[in-house]
């Protein structure tokens, strides 16, 4: 049966923070050594899978790794998850002329044998890869703010560049499926800033390829959009994917009220003014409270609405799962 199905007929608590960060620290090292070794990223993801009852191992959210395998120039903190520093393609014919990367091209090989490893060793748990959104991917080659006005002044050059990040992320997934991890955070954060229609049409019908080339019994596609406040969360529904997880700016009683109830809904714990700033006892409560209003809704997942970052007190992910073990189903 598939995961999502078991899930779905699961009426106890289920909890899935997003997160890497911690078993990084845990283990001694940095997130630039996480974000270029294979060996050290698995090493944390395992780190976490022993030490706390998450439902699932997750790998670091790094929206960079698809952009640097096209080309693009990306710099790498220490104790930061690397970042685009320029735009890779300008126009049109810059956009053609781009190559679709292999498999071998930047960093891609390293975050491969991570999920590898994951598979091969964790066995009490389904491994999620991650990766990128196909329009998340385009700003990054484009620049954000020069996609934004594109795609009106000229989306035909968006919806080739788009066709090209599909095919590409298609085949990223692809690798991941067949290494044997049970799906995909895709994380399309830059989709949120569009309407309804527009993240229909720049995005969604965009993940709908990749879902409909991938997704089955054995691997979903979950699709994540933290940019959204509420406002396109019918084109996250009609991308097609199986899993949504929304961030914290979305209202998780609105969002689970419209969802089908054959799709799994996660969410959405403020990653940073919560899980990173808050006290312990916040981290409770808060915790409590989320449950408390999604507690008629079995597709609901408790989830960070983001990555958790950098430096997140241990204590406040303790105070989660505590809140989690101790809410009545």
């Amino acid at each position: 049966m598939n995961w999502v199905d078991e899930l779905l007929q699961v009426k106890t608590v289920k909890a899935l923070p997003i997160m890497t960060h911690p078993g990084i620290e845990k283990i001694g090292k940095t997130v630039r050594d996480a974000v270029t070794d294979g060996r050290v990223h698995y090493e944390a993801i395992r780190y976490l899978s022993d030490h706390y009852p998450s439902m699932a191992c997750t790998v670091i959210m790094d929206l960079t790794v698809e952009a640097e395998a096209f080309g693009s120039k990306i710099t790498m903190p220490e104790d930061e998850v690397p970042s685009v520093t320029d735009r890779l393609v300008q126009d049109r014919e810059d956009v053609e002329a781009l190559e679709i990367p292999g498999m071998d091209a930047g960093r891609l090989p390293e975050y491969l044998l991570a999920n590898r490893l994951a598979v091969e060793n964790i066995k009490d748990k389904i491994v999620l890869s991650g990766c990128i959104g196909p329009f998340s991917l385009a700003g990054r080659l484009f620049g954000l703010s020069e996609i934004m006005m594109e795609i009106y002044m000229d989306p035909d050059t968006i919806h080739l560049l788009l066709d090209k990040c599909t095919r590409f992320l298609i085949s990223y997934c692809k690798a991941l499926k067949t290494i044997g991890t049970a799906g995909v955070f895709m994380a399309e954060p830059a989709a949120g800033l569009l309407s309804n229609e527009d993240c229909q049409t720049f995005s969604s019908d965009y993940v709908r390829q990749i879902v409909e080339a991938l997704q089955d019994d054995q691997f979903n596609i979950i699709l994540h959009n933290c940019g959204n406040s509420g406002q396109c969360t019918q084109a996250m529904i009609d991308s097609g994917a199986r899993v949504l997880h929304f961030g914290n700016l979305t209202d998780m009683e609105e969002a689970l009220r419209v969802c089908p109830p054959d799709v799994l809904v996660m969410g959405n714990l403020d990653p940073v003014g919560l899980f990173k700033l808050g006290s312990p006892q916040k981290v409770r409560e808060s915790s409590r409270q989320l449950l408390d209003k999604a507690k008629s809704y079995h597709n609901f997942v408790i989830s960070s609405g983001c990555d958790i970052p950098p430096h997140t007190p241990p204590e406040n992910i303790a105070a989660f799962f505590e809140a989690c073990a101790k809410q009545p189903s």
